[in-house]
């Protein structure tokens, strides 16, 4: 049998852009080769996309490549005249113009398989704002928040906020992920400093109320139907107020992680169920990441989802995977067959409508 060849789309015009280019080095390193071709291709900061040799930080050192507009006969071309296809890709796109539906968008314009939330579920997740609303409206848990906007000609005070949904409070591009644009507001000096930062990178801002519980994370794979894995546990040190870019990717000392997470079954069992529920309502597919607060009275609320999850040697996803027995490099094969599955599927739903429309 023919190798699958899988284009592993990494980079991106995106403030995680750093992020991105390690996840996909892990995936380029674990793919079973045996039963996978991986191509890299890079996506420069300024948007322009390379095939690379391997996946690096030198993206622009890559051949160029432009993309041929016919899903019958779809191919990349390099700027040497050599064409390839692919069977299939995967987005390992942190943020903006990777996890937001916009490259969902044109793989599904092209008619290519792709592994991941499709262009529906990718901008309703990445939208803190949307997701929360529809969270909300499937009857989950969140915490309360505002929303304001920098074309807004009156922006809330800090008085207002705190009447409304109490101090400390967080302050949030929309947007975003990986902690970017996201601050922690104790007390009216930080106020005006948070709302510049996260303004910064979005014209969408929320505040949310601060929730003291512990940071709880679960996994999810599949379809029909989607499976949780169980949850695990991030242990943030007292030196940071919350869990930061810099706790996340920086600083080696400044988490510890628990997976499985110290919870009682039955708080466990719940997290698992909320975890489903709230992937099922934001339109998820083949995989995803969770996070929820735990309180210490025991309530549980969903903060965020993750359509594409870090693969870093510290990311939670494959942790979670691997205490249930799938290895890296199972979990990558497994992704391969769920998106190639669910696009084999989507081929049941006809396109073309006859009618006696004359045009």
């Amino acid at each position: 049998m023919s190798k699958i060849r899988i284009a592993i789309l990494y980079g991106g015009r995106s403030v995680e852009h750093g992020v991105s280019i390690n996840s996909a080095r892990n995936i380029f390193q674990y793919i079973d080769k045996n039963r996978f071709e991986p191509i890299p291709i890079g996506i420069a900061l300024n948007g322009a996309w390379y095939k690379t040799e391997g996946v690096n930080k030198e993206i622009e050192k890559g051949e160029p490549l432009t993309l041929k507009l016919n899903p019958a006969a779809r191919a990349f071309t390099t700027s040497t005249g050599q064409s390839f296809s692919v069977d299939l890709v995967f987005p390992v796109l942190h943020g903006t113009d990777g996890e937001d539906g916009s490259i969902q968008g044109l793989l599904k314009a092209m008619d290519m398989p792709m592994v991941g939330t499709g262009v529906g579920g990718s901008a309703m997740s990445m939208s803190k704002l949307v997701a929360k609303r529809l969270l909300k409206e499937a009857g989950l848990p969140v915490n309360r928040f505002l929303v304001s906007y920098f074309s807004d000609s009156k922006q809330y005070s800090f008085e207002e906020i705190v009447c409304e949904i109490g101090l400390p409070f967080m302050v949030k591009a929309s947007n975003l992920g990986s902690s970017v644009g996201v601050s922690k507001v104790k007390t009216k000096a930080d106020f005006e400093t948070a709302v510049k930062d996260s303004y910064q990178y979005d014209d969408c801002i929320l505040f949310e109320e601060f929730i003291a519980g512990r940071e709880i994370e679960c996994a999810i794979l599949g379809n029909d139907p989607a499976e949780a894995s169980l949850p695990g546990e991030i242990i943030i040190s007292k030196h940071y107020e919350f869990y930061t870019f810099d706790a996340k990717y920086v600083d080696g000392d400044a988490v510890a992680i628990e997976v499985p997470a110290k919870l009682d079954t039955t708080i466990a069992e719940r997290i698992r169920q909320v975890s489903i529920k709230a992937y099922q309502a934001l339109n998820c597919e083949d995989f995803s990441r969770v996070d929820l607060f735990l309180t210490p009275d025991g309530k549980v609320y969903v903060n965020e989802i993750n359509t594409i999850p870090g693969f870093t040697n510290s990311s939670m996803f494959p942790m979670m995977w691997k205490e249930r027995g799938i290895s890296f490099t199972d979990l990558i094969s497994k992704l391969a067959d769920l998106a190639l599955t669910r696009y084999a599927k989507s081929k049941r739903v006809d396109r073309n409508f006859q009618s006696a429309l004359k045009f």
